[in-house]
């Protein structure tokens, strides 16, 4: 069995929505081949798929799209990279401070543990 890393994205539609979102979800996939591991993520994205009422009482919907990226793993190892994605932002300083005020909050969520 080999391992693989796939991109599965989601589109979330729901009433009121400001701007079309969509989630990207990492999750790993055990598989004989490349093949059978594109398959298994496709199946998983389809099982994914969900949906809920917001607190404004209306529906939300998580929907396969498909599966973006499929990496396999070699190897596993301390500091691997698995994912890296370039960001173009407009404004810098406002992303470093939701990098810093996301950091601190792990921080709180790892000390209340």
């Amino acid at each position: 069995m080999n391992w693989y890393i796939a991109k599965i994205i989601f589109q979330i539609k729901g009433k009121g929505m400001r701007r079309p979102q969509f989630d990207e979800h990492l999750r790993l996939i055990e598989a004989d081949s490349v093949e059978e591991a594109l398959l298994n993520a496709r199946i998983l994205g389809i099982t994914l798929e969900d949906s809920i009422i917001n607190n404004q009482h209306g529906p939300v919907t998580w929907e396969f799209v498909n599966v973006m990226e499929l990496m396999e793993v070699k190897e596993w190892k301390h500091g691997m990279e698995i994912y890296s994605q370039v960001r173009e932002v407009e404004d810098v300083t406002h992303y470093v401070n939701y990098v810093h005020d996301r950091a601190a909050n792990l921080q709180l969520e790892c000390l209340a543990l």
